[in-house]
């Protein structure tokens, strides 16, 4: 016999004691401002939740469902989300450094200002998400999705982005430099002004992809050249 999923645990059965939310029913719920690190929302249903100014560091948000939910300027730092649902959830100003965030969906989702330094983000979708100005310097974005997403300013120093999908995104004066794009689609991406000094970019797609104005000093091209 299939093993049967465990249910949803009803709201009224959850508790801020011991900060424990295994598979508890939190939509729309508010902890704006809450102390909540090391937390477990472990498979929680936090859809609408509000975790504004929030202090969730170290927390456990693996497999939870948190479309449109909102951590503006919350502490995540070190944040478990693996394979989480934030699609359209709002993330601005948030600290994620050294989040884990492989398999994530982020679709839609705003990360604008956030700092999203040496996560990992490996295999997520973040298909048409705004990270404006976000530094997502060292982080791991093996296999990733960005494709559509509103990525102007944002930081990708020495970021590792092989296999990445980036198509037609907005990349005006990015930071990529020293940034790893091996086999990485840009195909269609507006990259005027952005910073690709020392980027490795061997076998990426670059067709129909905007340089104007873009540093490639020392970056190693799709034909196997080094740009001077």
């Amino acid at each position: 016999m299939p093993a049967t999923a465990e249910p949803p645990v009803e709201r009224a059965a959850c508790s801020r004691e011991g900060l424990h939310f295994k598979r508890c029913n939190l939509a729309n719920a508010d902890f704006s401002g809450a102390a909540l690190s090391n937390a477990v929302f472990h498979r929680a249903d936090l859809t609408g939740a509000h975790f504004v100014g929030a202090d969730l560091s170290g927390a456990n948000l693996n497999k939870t469902k948190a479309q449109r939910a909102d951590f503006t300027g919350a502490k995540m730092d070190e944040v478990l989300f693996y394979e989480s649902d934030g699609s359209r959830a709002t993330f601005a100003d948030a600290h994620l450094q050294g989040a884990k965030m492989q398999g994530a969906r982020l679709i839609g989702a705003t990360l604008d200002r956030a700092e999203v330094k040496a996560a990992f983000l490996t295999g997520a979708r973040l298909d048409g998400a705004s990270m404006v100005g976000a530094d997502l310097s060292e982080t791991n974005l093996v296999g990733a999705v960005l494709s559509k997403a509103n990525l102007e300013g944002a930081n990708f120093a020495r970021a590792g982005l092989v296999d990445a999908r980036i198509r037609d995104a907005n990349l005006r004066n990015a930071n990529l430099a020293g940034a790893d794009l091996y086999n990485a689609d840009l195909t269609g991406s507006d990259l005027t002004g952005a910073n690709l000094a020392g980027a490795r970019l061997t076998r990426a797609k670059l067709t129909g992809a905007i340089l104007v104005d873009a540093n490639l000093q020392g970056a190693l091209m799709p034909d196997g050249s080094i740009h001077e």
